[in-house]
């Protein structure tokens, strides 16, 4: 009987990809790059090891969402002290840190534990088109999460 040998840091090949998230859905656009980040995509695919690649995420400030999400889905962060309470809308958090929205998304859908914190050091989201990882030589990752095709 041949078994697949497990991936080990020797052969463990972690490619970089680039996500254009310009038009694309927040929650489908986010679900996809997780998979891409733990690495369930790939024949060897390990629950305990960090098989997954890079992920490049660039016009973070073009995600949408659907219906009356941009002023009705709410943020919260607090900053410990009493009444420290801070809450703003998709809307003002899209415009004050785009990259945010994509990022708490995503760590959302990553395991609640220490894998899942180094497998969201992997995820690199920017406001604009441009981004410093050139040298890594990332591909271009398509992913479509408008139903039925662009509209």
């Amino acid at each position: 009987m041949n078994k697949t040998p497990l991936p080990t840091k020797e052969n463990l090949e972690q490619k970089w990809y680039v996500v254009d998230a310009a038009q694309q859905r927040l929650g489908r656009l986010s679900s996809e790059i997780a998979t891409i980040l733990r690495g369930k995509n790939k024949p060897t695919f390990t629950p305990h090891m960090n098989t997954g690649d890079f992920v490049i995420v660039v016009n973070a400030e073009k995600v949408v969402v659907t219906g009356k999400k941009g002023h009705q889905k709410l943020y919260r962060r607090h900053s410990g002290r009493p009444g420290g309470m801070k809450v703003e809308t998709f809307a003002q958090l899209q415009k004050r840190i785009p990259e945010r929205i994509i990022e708490k998304a995503v760590k959302g859908m990553l395991p609640k534990n220490s894998q899942g914190h180094k497998l969201f050091t992997k995820l690199k989201v920017y406001a604009g088109p441009n981004h410093p990882h050139a040298a890594q030589k990332p591909q271009e990752l398509k992913i479509n999460t408008i139903p039925g095709g662009v509209k």
